[in-house]
């Protein structure tokens, strides 16, 4: 009889980096299959549109992944930590770099990568997805990176209010605030591409 194979799939995350401490390689590629894709788009929004520096990014913290599994506590949630470490070098980036700048325009950002629940996501048979896609992540990349970020963990990433508070290392009252801030900013500079949209902020989990 053969010795079963075990299915990374069904491991959690937190199983998965508590086997990367252990140098299962394995576990390492089904972390890096199922939030690679999500990170990319992270820091492709988060920096402006750099397609080449987002890669980059995702190369190191993948790197720090592999070289310093440690500093991962696998009592956390997997999700939270890496998007913690994800929007500290972001936020090193403008530092160093004093960077504000607005996304660059980009035909393949357009909004079949917003989530279906988020308030900024067009009626198909009134608005053009791409343009609307465009037009919100042009909006986002004219303001300051703290409310871009608070907006794409809630939105794209569909993250908690908690969460948030815990990757930003702010308070859930700045987080509501920041997120009203954006919607409301959003909602008015969208009017006319999505007019019947009266919602500001979905339905989610606090």
């Amino acid at each position: 009889m053969g010795i079963l194979k075990k299915d990374y799939r069904k491991l959690s995350d937190e199983q998965l980096m508590a086997g990367v401490q252990h140098s299962d390689t394995s576990a390492f590629d089904e972390l890096y299959q199922r939030y690679s894709r999500r990170l990319l788009y992270f820091f492709y929004r988060m920096l402006s549109g750099d397609e080449e520096k987002a890669q980059d990014f995702l190369q190191d913290i993948f790197l720090k992944v592999v070289e310093k599994p440690g500093l991962f506590q696998t009592n956390r949630s997997f999700s939270t930590w890496i998007f913690t470490v994800a929007h500290n070098q972001c936020k090193n980036e403008y530092r160093r770099m004093g960077n504000r700048s607005s996304v660059h325009n980009d035909e393949n950002l357009d909004a079949r990568s917003l989530p279906e629940n988020s308030p900024y996501h067009p009626a198909e048979e009134k608005v053009d997805h791409s343009a609307f896609g465009q037009a919100v992540m042009n909006e986002l990349g004219k303001m300051e990176e703290s409310h871009r970020g608070t907006f794409l963990l809630r939105f794209q990433e569909n993250f908690s209010i908690r969460e948030i508070s815990e990757i930003l290392d702010c308070s859930q009252g700045t987080v509501k605030s920041r997120l009203f801030y954006t919607a409301r900013k959003l909602a008015d500079k969208l009017k006319a591409l999505n007019p019947s949209n009266s919602e500001v902020l979905g339905n989610g989990k606090e």
